[in-house]
């Protein structure tokens, strides 16, 4: 399997490098594309490692993803075609002018939950008021904290919210510089396993889904390639469905954590699902919208509903049918 790894094409480690190299896919149809890959979807690792869109006749550009901010940040710049991220996130970007649909769903995730030390005095929700939390903004693990605090009659104000990447988070935790973290797998995963960190509050529920977003101009100019990336996703989720161990195996060398934190992740992680995007991700979203504009992340609740009516394309995943 490394030598699959080594034979891959160009992996760019940020997206001002892609931007440079990459300009002028969005007006033309064109075999060029800039496609993300993240630990946090497992689908996208499949994707790059068995060069399912290279075998297509593409010349994809892969660039790491650190998160869904990470994500949005590229397909706002023009720095990427395709962006996996949680559902939420795409939500506050498409609410916040940046034209993005999703087109698939490749997981639902329970990706996230509050973590605090091995040796915390912190026993319920309630009891992080006053405490440093680490938290990616933008994230399903942000608005995962904003929901939680809620259940503990808590409000932002309530806590003090420190925005680091999710590494950082990890790292912070681990140091004692913050209280709790509201982590991501692997890290949540591998914190718990390898430090003692404890999980404090899970709630499935609060997790959106893992969604695949496209900018609408790309899109527009290269539908035959925006089918072939949906294409090779429900032929990467087929794959993990039958080579369990291998997608492991794949998570763990890319990720670089043990066997047993890939595990743990997938675990948790449902990818045999319907990936077509339509109620069941748009009601999760619902519920995010007033959250949101609360928190002042999306600028009313009129933007927050005017891409929620928009943000689902769902004709590409009907099409792997």
């Amino acid at each position: 399997m490394k030598g699959r790894y080594l034979s891959t094409i160009l992996v760019v480690a940020g997206v001002t490098a892609v931007s440079a190299c990459g300009s002028n896919t969005g007006s033309t149809a064109s075999k060029d594309i800039r496609v993300d890959y993240a630990y946090y979807n497992p689908l996208s690792l499949v994707v790059r490692d068995q060069h399912l869109l290279e075998n297509r006749g593409y010349n994809v550009t892969w660039v790491l993803s650190a998160g869904s901010n990470k994500a949005n940040e590229g397909l706002r710049a023009n720095g990427l075609d395709f962006g996996s991220t949680a559902g939420s996130a795409a939500l506050v970007a498409r609410a916040n002018g940046t034209p993005i649909k999703i087109i698939d769903v490749y997981s639902k995730p329970e990706w996230t939950a509050l973590v605090v030390g091995k040796n915390s005095t912190v026993n319920s929700v309630a009891d992080l008021k006053g405490k440093k939390i680490a938290v990616t903004k933008g994230t399903d693990p942000y608005f995962f904290l904003l929901q939680s605090l809620a259940t503990a009659g808590l409000s932002p104000a309530d806590v003090e919210i420190i925005n680091l990447q999710h590494a950082d988070g990890k790292t912070a935790l681990e140091r004692g510089d913050v209280d709790a973290w509201a982590g991501l797998d692997p890290f949540m995963a591998q914190t718990v396993q390898q430090q003692g960190s404890r999980l404090l509050y899970r709630n499935p529920d609060f997790n959106s889904y893992g969604v695949l977003n496209v900018r609408e101009d790309f899109s527009s100019a290269n539908p035959v390639a925006v089918q072939a990336v949906v294409n090779t996703y429900e032929e990467a989720r087929q794959w993990a469905k039958t080579h369990p161990d291998e997608l492991v195996a794949l998570l763990a060398s890319q990720a670089k954590v043990t066997p047993s934190v890939a595990q743990e992740e997938l675990q948790r992680t449902a990818l045999d699902i319907d990936p077509t995007p339509g109620p069941p991700e748009r009601a999760v979203l619902t519920s995010i919208v007033p959250i949101a504009v609360a928190d002042a992340d999306i600028r009313s609740d009129e933007a927050g509903r005017g891409a929620l009516s928009t943000i689902i394309e769902p004709k590409y995943a009907q099409r792997t049918h």
